[in-house]
């Protein structure tokens, strides 16, 4: 795993989670992180979750598939899209390679239930270009995630 190890590897190794890590070359022009890791691994978009940092009474990440668009009223009124620069900052993530493992600070984490569909699933690694497969009661269980339905 030289020259690909990440805070988030690391955390999924201390677990003793079993996992795959599949790595791409990143195109900085992507429109969708998650969409080009889903296009460049030949994957189905609804097995390849983005994380997405939210402000809703504290920053909060939320995992939904990539084709997918969470709805940030099911959050509550206020909620939004944390800034780019706060999601960093917290996560100690670049945007695009933020992973729900290995957080600098870990925050509470919810998992749209269309992750429990497949055996496994795709996650950032922790840089763009580099995706973590794991079950999703593995990264459930690594987060303490709750589980439910976060799209409309």
């Amino acid at each position: 795993m030289a020259g690909r190890e990440t805070p988030a590897t690391r955390a999924a190794v201390r677990a003793g989670v079993r996992f795959t890590l599949h790595e791409y070359e990143h195109d900085p022009a992507a429109p969708s992180y998650g969409l080009e890791a889903a296009s460049a691994l030949g994957l189905d978009p609804a097995r390849v979750f983005k994380t997405l940092v939210v402000e809703a009474d504290g920053l909060v990440v939320c995992l939904v598939a990539s084709r997918s668009t969470l709805d940030l009223r099911s959050l509550g009124k206020r909620a939004s899209l944390a800034p780019v620069e706060r999601a960093e900052r917290v996560t100690g993530y670049v945007a695009g390679g933020i992973s729900p493992l290995g957080q600098r600070r870990a925050l509470p984490t919810l998992v749209d239930e269309s992750a429990l569909a497949f055996e496994t699933i795709f996650v950032s690694a922790g840089r763009r270009g580099l995706e973590l497969e794991l079950a999703p009661g593995d990264l459930i269980a690594l987060t303490g995630a709750r589980v439910r339905r976060l799209v409309a």
